[in-house]
């Protein structure tokens, strides 16, 4: 069993005696990513981590929930690195100017041509507040309360 942190709660790979590596969902393809534009992360930072584990694997197969099975992930997993990182451009983009987190997830939607519902207000959202927490951490977003308002801005 191998965590793989980041993408959901305590999610794990399994690596089994015949050297197949099963990815569970850290691992989405090229068309589910262009497909949903923005996918569920909770932790940025550890699905960057995990991502970083995943490449440097050893596996004859690696087999992936939301892509198909290969014998070198590589290029896949620099796909969902750039996606990763392509989101948190725009994010910072749209924070050029101190903002709340509902125009921020507005401007989102609008950048990925999203559609707002409940369910996607709860995963993208969940997902951008995501972003909005690690920026931060990485010294590239500035978070204040004017107002009684939590606004966030490039630094």
């Amino acid at each position: 069993m191998v965590s793989l942190p980041g993408h959901f709660f305590h999610m794990v790979g399994f690596y089994m005696p015949d050297k197949t590596m099963f990815l569970a969902d850290c691992i989405s393809s090229r068309e589910t990513l262009e497909k949903y534009g923005v996918s569920f992360i909770y932790d940025v930072g550890a699905y960057l981590e995990t991502l970083d584990m995943v490449e440097g694997m050893e596996a004859d197969m690696f087999v992936p929930a939301h892509a198909e099975a290969a014998a070198d992930i590589r290029e896949l997993v620099q796909y969902n690195r750039d996606k990763v990182k392509e989101i948190a451009g725009k994010i910072l983009a749209v924070c050029s100017e101190p903002l709340n987190f509902e125009k921020i997830l507005q401007k989102v939607f609008q950048e990925y041509g999203l559609i707002m519902n409940f369910a996607q207000y709860v995963l993208v959202g969940s997902t951008v507040r995501s972003y909005l927490s690690w920026l931060k951490d990485m010294g590239k977003l500035t978070a204040t309360f004017q107002e009684n308002m939590l606004l966030w801005q490039v630094i």
